[in-house]
C-alpha cells in the first residue's frame, strides 16, 4: 500500500470512500463527514501536505485522512478527522498506516499536539491519551474520554505544553 498527498483530482475518490466508510451510521444520504470534508476543503484551516490518500495495488483510494489547523488557547495545534477507509478494505491496517503516516508528517512540519475526538481503545495505540492528562479541554465537555490528544516532538520535552480549550477548524462547528 502506498500513501502519498491527495491531488485535486483524488477529490471524488476520497468523496466516495469517505461516504461508503460512514453511510452504514449515516442519518443522511450523504454522511456529514463527507459534506465536513467538503468545508474544510474550502477553508483557512486545510493544510494539503496533511491530507492523504491510501492507494490499493491497482491505484485506487482506498482510504483517506487529513489534519486541518485548529488551537489549544493561542497556540496552533493540529485536529485529526475524518479518517476514512473504504468498508471493503477496513481491518486491513489501512486505518493504522494512514494514522502512522499524517502523525509522521504532523511531526515533520514542527506540529506540537494533535486531537482527536475518537474511540480509545483504537486511537491508543497510536499514542493518544485523554486530553484532560494534557490539560486540553475538548470543544464539548460531554466528550470526556472520547476527546484525546497525540503530543509530538516540538510539545517539549519537559514542558507543559499548550493548555486551554482546543478549537477544531470552523466548519467542525457548522457541520
Amino acid at each position: 500500500m502506498l500513501i502519498r498527498r491527495e491531488t485535486p483530482a483524488d477529490v471524488p475518490a476520497v468523496r466516495a470512500v469517505t461516504g461508503a466508510a460512514f453511510a452504514a451510521r449515516s442519518r443522511t444520504a450523504v454522511p456529514i463527514e463527507v459534506t465536513l470534508l467538503d468545508e474544510l476543503r474550502d477553508c483557512a484551516a486545510w493544510l494539503p501536505a496533511l491530507s492523504l490518500v491510501a492507494l490499493a495495488p491497482d491505484g485506487g483510494i482506498v482510504g483517506h485522512v487529513v489534519c486541518t489547523r485548529g488551537r489549544v488557547g493561542d497556540t496552533p495545534a493540529l485536529g485529526l478527522g475524518p479518517l476514512s477507509v473504504h468498508p471493503d478494505h477496513q481491518g486491513r491496517g489501512t486505518g493504522s498506516a494512514l494514522v502512522h503516516t499524517v502523525l509522521g508528517a504532523a511531526d515533520a512540519l514542527g506540529e506540537p499536539l494533535v486531537a482527536l475526538l475518537g474511540e480509545p481503545a483504537y486511537y491508543g495505540r497510536f499514542g493518544f491519551r485523554a486530553s484532560a492528562e494534557y490539560g486540553v479541554t475538548p470543544p464539548d465537555p460531554a466528550w470526556g474520554r472520547y476527546f484525546q490528544v497525540r503530543t509530538l516532538s516540538a510539545y517539549g520535552p519537559g514542558s507543559p505544553g499548550p493548555r486551554g480549550t482546543f478549537a477544531y477548524a470552523e466548519p467542525f462547528d457548522r457541520v
